[in-house]
């Protein structure tokens, strides 16, 4: 493939280059005015170095293309990680590559790849945050680079066409002792069990059991989970037809992806009992869970207010629905 013909191919000149062309045609001028042999010989350097430039640049964008785009768990309004591989057909050489990943309904931060390492398939992470759950089409990816010198900025863009599943927010409700569906929690006492892991802070708990570093990353107060005080998995419910499109019908997605979230942190079990005009369907695991909340339409007709059609309690696992 000819790159420079490559009609995905942009060309922009940078500040720095624009002051070395000034440069470079005052010597030109100079050199012709005076006949100096020096300044010719500068000149020459010159234009020399510019073509040098062109031509390290053009190495570094040459075999270096995005191979697949790996699907993750991706949340709206958050920002997570997309994962790209690539195809590097010189792990060795020197790229120095920005590269930006552009969606349809949302923003990704972009990325930097130096090169000159070993993988011929390398993976790199793009932070996104979609604007909202459900199907999100990523359109294209470019790569950028002013290597080796800064004179020139070269953009290569490739179109891509893939859909991605983003996933509903996790809206964490604040949790109590006496809400339906926790199992009583046991204080077992010191030493009597090992931590076992993290999950917000609810009244009643001692402070000596607070997870200070836990704490300070997510702004509120978690304390520490034992093997003898885990509770049960989660067994969700969601009738579809009993919610008409909107914003209580998005909450109640929100709450529900939640509950998977924090069941996932204290390493639960998650079934879901998803009713549908189709009938009904029974999904076991964190992530089938969540692919359900992004996919869910309302099939319903329009209520006065979310209390009227609750999608069902939170069960303990094995518990029996009404």
């Amino acid at each position: 493939m000819r790159l420079w013909r490559d009609r995905h191919l942009q060309l922009s000149l940078t500040r720095l280059g624009l002051e070395y062309l000034a440069a470079l045609l005052l010597v030109g001028v100079f050199a012709a005015q005076t006949g100096n042999n020096l300044l010719y010989l500068v000149f020459t350097l010159m234009v020399a170095l510019l073509l040098v430039s062109g031509w390290a640049s053009r190495s570094a964008l040459r075999g270096f293309e995005p191979a697949a785009v790996e699907e993750g768990n991706l949340f709206a309004r958050v920002r997570g990680g997309i994962r790209v591989r690539f195809r590097n057909s010189a792990p060795k050489r020197v790229r120095a590559l920005e590269l930006r990943l552009e969606l349809e309904d949302g923003s990704a931060d972009p990325t930097f790849f130096p090169g000159g390492g070993s993988d011929p398939e390398p993976r790199l992470v793009f932070h996104a945050r979609p604007k909202r759950r459900g199907p999100c089409r990523v359109t294209g990816l470019e790569l950028r680079t002013r290597y080796p010198f800064g004179f020139m900025e070269k953009a290569w863009r490739f179109d891509l066409d893939q859909s991605l599943l983003v996933l509903p927010h996790p809206r964490l409700a604040s949790g109590h002792p006496d809400l339906e569906g926790e199992t009583p929690r046991n204080r077992p006492h010191p030493g009597t069990g090992s931590p076992e892991g993290a999950r917000p802070f609810r009244e009643g708990d001692p402070l000596t059991r607070v997870h200070w570093k836990r704490t300070a990353q997510r702004g509120s107060p978690w304390v520490r989970t034992f093997e003898e005080d885990l509770p049960a998995g989660l067994h969700l419910r969601l009738d579809l037809g009993a919610w008409a499109p909107g914003r209580s019908f998005e909450e109640e997605l929100e709450r529900l992806s939640g509950a998977v979230l924090q069941a996932r942190i204290q390493k639960r079990s998650v079934s879901m009992e998803l009713h549908s005009a189709e009938g009904r369907r029974d999904l076991e695991g964190h992530v089938a869970c969540w692919r359900a909340l992004a996919a869910a339409q309302a099939e319903g007709a329009a209520f006065s207010g979310p209390g009227t059609a609750p999608s069902g309690p939170i069960f303990p696992a094995g518990s029996t629905l009404p």
